[in-house]
């Protein structure tokens, strides 16, 4: 506990929150305790930033403790992607190679073929760099073809059918 902020540390690394005057946030018997701040225990923005604060800290706690882990898989002929150094190069269609800089602190490996494995101590940052590398190439829903969380499925429509008269 700094003055005002809190700071979790590992050897996998380090986070720090900003709390809001409205929270106080206290380390009793190894245990994390958040509350409202004297004075807005009525307040129904303390109530929503006490939760808040609650899940931010919890989310770091298993972050350094673990990590988070987002997997993408890539489908579609001809697609393909390559790590090279702090980039991922990838082949989507598009008449040029699309090129992504990995954020710092996050660790990215290439499973199989078509698996983009995103790895980091922070949630937030881990879910937002997946969200944006599948925004490159969302699936669609006639081939199924682009990025897609692993295990997520796709409701597939069907083509055009031709009519009989």
């Amino acid at each position: 506990m700094d003055s005002g902020k809190v700071v979790l540390k590992s050897s996998k690394g380090t986070l720090d929150i900003d709390l809001h005057k409205e929270v106080d946030v206290k380390v009793e018997d190894n245990t994390i305790v958040v509350s409202k701040a004297k004075g807005f225990e009525g307040s129904k923005e303390a109530a929503a930033i006490w939760g808040l604060t609650r899940a931010l800290i919890n989310n770091m706690v298993i972050g350094v403790k673990d990590g988070f882990e987002k997997k993408l898989e890539l489908h579609g002929v001809g697609f393909r992607m390559q790590v090279q150094g702090s980039k991922i190069v990838m082949a989507l269609g598009f008449s040029h190679p699309v090129e992504v800089e990995i954020p710092e602190g996050l660790t990215v490996k290439l499973e199989e073929n078509n698996v983009l494995s995103i790895w980091g101590i922070d949630k937030q940052k881990v879910g937002q760099f997946a969200a944006n590398v599948r925004a490159l190439k969302k699936v669609e829903p006639y081939k199924g073809k682009g990025f897609r969380y692993v295990g997520e499925k796709v409701r597939r429509k069907a083509g055009k059918k031709a009519g009989s008269k």
